[in-house]
């Protein structure tokens, strides 16, 4: 009697490598709920604090410049001390980050926390997708970092509803603490079960100089692929990101006339549709990866049209269009995901965290200027009080995106033809393998 031979060590190897990430991934899960906790408290925090809306959108604009500044860097030191050692250095600093941001009473106090905040979730993403290209086989990558992507949004979701739930039972001081006490648990099992490499515990790298880093950064960014890779991310990314972390509840609670029940489903039913869509985009990028820009450009002008039916329409819009705006403008946050995929297929391993994080720093630098200038043109169209906020003022504000999509989408476009042009000179094979014919 035969039996069919199995590869225990193959098996073995696959379990632990699930471990990892799913441990890896509740660290990313935390630091999603961190950075889009203050999206249903901005209107308790303007009376907290007494800001208006420039003020309050600096939190999120000072977490964003903080989280996309430290992308280089931060790739720097997973290549140099291993994806372990950073990404648990973010998880404390999350964790006594928020705490402070539990106790802070004034503005300034209160700033700095956000800022520490924005540098441990700078600290978590670049890692797991480290730690995903390091124990995963080459196929199975597209999809993990999809699902790393879209597992990890259930953040925003527990920071939406549940968040609204907490503040208004618990108060500010005692929902923010609760927040941060998870981050003590995560610590612990880092610690325990994370590995950065097969049968290596941590990993150190060369320790590069200057000019060596340079010479690396300046590679990967000449590369066409690279650039495509930014200007995806910062394209379809920015919409939804503001909405979830900031002006989103504002938005449909003062601008739209929606109720704040409303308002949170909406929030949450935009990142169901972030989690439903990834695993789907992950299976088409993987099967026709020579048209991952077809597929950015598509979506892109899919919510570009919903987010201007929305603003022309006369008076508020009814609930059935907001709920189609949140579902087709989160299908942007998996989409941006498109573009670390073109940086890991243009770049060398020794540049991979590196080239992910210039690519990462696309769509959070697009979002801090849209935060910015959301919360600038409603205190110029309704100066005095937050209270007062109009729906024109809103319309005002929200269309501010057409600026940013007008350049991201010209970007794409450009570095497409280049990327393409690239490949058809340097790749061939793989072109005539997954290229249509063009017609």
């Amino acid at each position: 009697m035969s039996t069919i031979p199995t590869s225990e060590p193959a098996e073995r190897r696959l379990r632990q490598a699930v471990v990892i990430w799913v441990v890896a991934l509740s660290t990313y899960l935390l630091a999603v709920f961190h950075r889009s906790s203050l999206a249903v408290a901005g209107l308790v925090a303007t009376e907290r604090f007494g800001i208006n809306a420039a003020q309050l959108s600096s939190f999120v604009m000072l977490q964003l410049l903080v989280y996309a500044g430290m992308q280089i860097p931060v790739g720097l030191l997973v290549d140099r001390f291993g994806p372990r050692r950073v990404l648990t250095t973010g998880a404390v600093v999350l964790t006594l980050a928020q705490t402070g941001f539990a106790f802070a009473e004034t503005y300034p106090a209160a700033l700095v926390a956000r800022l520490f905040v924005g540098m441990g979730d700078a600290m978590t993403f670049i890692c797991v997708l480290r730690l995903v290209n390091t124990w995963f086989g080459a196929r199975r990558i597209p999809l993990i970092t999809q699902l790393t992507g879209v597992l990890g949004q259930m953040g925003a979701i527990l920071a939406a509803a549940p968040m609204t739930v907490a503040l208004r039972e618990l108060g500010w001081t005692r929902a923010y603490l609760a927040a941060a006490s998870m981050g003590i648990v995560l610590v612990v099992l880092l610690v325990l079960f994370v590995h950065d490499a097969p049968g290596r515990r941590s990993h150190r790298g060369p320790q590069l100089r200057p000019d060596e880093i340079r010479a690396s950064l300046a590679a990967s960014w000449e590369h066409p692929g690279t650039r495509l890779g930014f200007w995806m991310h910062f394209s379809t990314q920015f919409s939804a990101t503001t909405l979830g972390m900031l002006w989103g509840y504002p938005f449909f609670v003062r601008g739209e006339g929606q109720s704040q029940a409303a308002a949170g489903v909406l929030l949450t039913v935009m990142v169901v549709a972030v989690m439903s869509a990834g695993p789907v985009l992950g299976w088409r990028i993987t099967v026709r990866p020579w048209h991952r820009s077809t597929l950015v450009l598509s979506i892109v002008g899919a919510i570009v049209t919903v987010w201007t039916v929305v603003l022309a329409w006369p008076g508020q819009a009814p609930f059935w269009l907001l709920l189609l705006l949140v579902v087709v403008t989160g299908v942007g946050g998996p989409a941006s995901m498109i573009g670390f995929d073109l940086g890991r297929t243009s770049n060398p391993a020794e540049r991979m965290a590196s080239a992910t994080g210039i690519i990462n720093q696309g769509g959070f630098y697009a979002s801090l200027v849209l935060v910015v200038a959301i919360g600038v043109i409603l205190d110029w169209r309704t100066p005095g009080s937050s209270s007062a906020y109009t729906p024109e003022a809103f319309r005002w504000a929200m269309s501010f995106q057409y600026v940013l999509w007008g350049l991201g989408l010209t970007q794409v476009w450009r570095y497409r033809r280049q990327t393409r042009a690239w490949l058809r000179e340097h790749e061939p094979d793989w072109v005539a393998q997954h290229a249509t014919p063009r017609r």
